[in-house]
């Protein structure tokens, strides 16, 4: 039987330290892995934890440091997400070697486009709220992303960079996996794959978003 799990069942030490040090850091970060991002995958890890035997404040920690690598770049970062982890001194104090071994896979096992599935459960759950389908969002969090990466690229550019991005991850074939079934992006993953499908459509979603989000309209 599952239980629920707050963010008041995790310690108040932890949570104070994460709120004050960890999470100001997404701040930095682009407007798809922003602070909105980090604490949607922190409430969704803890909701998917209800489900499986696993120690809550891990949970909570391997998802607050999912991301934190984004400081050094896109490239490695779930690989400098785990040293980051692994190297914080409070998390040291507070978990055994053991256990932040495992949060550290963790957390390096949640990118997207892994070529292997997740070593633990843990990796599991925060790969798989990492992943939290959500057609508009994920629309309006990939035009986003091209905004703050590519700034002076055209309309054209950042639609056609939006289109093949849509396609090579979430299309029927793409490299995006789900590991946890309790979560429903299975279901808004179809729901996506549909509109991916309708290319009218699709454009016209993106020139709604670059407008509203695009300084310039340009």
């Amino acid at each position: 039987m599952s239980r629920r799990i707050i963010i008041e069942d995790i310690e108040p030490e932890l949570v104070a330290y994460v709120e004050r040090t960890i999470i100001p850091h997404y701040a930095e970060f682009d407007s798809a892995h922003g602070i909105d991002h980090v604490r949607t995958v922190i409430a969704e890890s803890l909701r998917l934890a209800e489900h499986y035997p696993v120690v809550p404040a891990m949970v909570y920690t391997i998802a607050a440091f999912h991301d934190t690598g984004l400081r050094n770049g896109r490239e490695r970062h779930h690989l400098d997400s785990g040293i980051i982890l692994a190297g914080d001194p409070f998390v040291g104090a507070h978990f055994t070697p053991t256990e932040i071994t495992t949060m550290r896979e963790a957390v390096e096992d949640h990118r997207a486009s892994s070529e292997r599935a997740p070593r633990t459960v843990y990796g599991r759950i925060v790969a798989e709220a990492d992943r939290i389908i959500d057609p508009e969002i994920t629309l309006r969090r990939t035009v986003q992303y091209g905004l703050d990466h590519l700034p002076a690229a055209t309309r054209e550019e950042h639609y056609a960079r939006m289109q093949s991005h849509l396609r090579n991850k979430y299309a029927a074939g793409g490299y995006m996996r789900l590991w946890c079934p309790e979560s429903g992006n299975a279901e808004r993953l179809e729901q996506l794959r549909c509109i991916i499908a309708d290319e009218a459509g699709l454009r016209r979603r993106f020139d709604e978003i670059y407008d509203s989000l695009h300084p310039y309209g340009r």
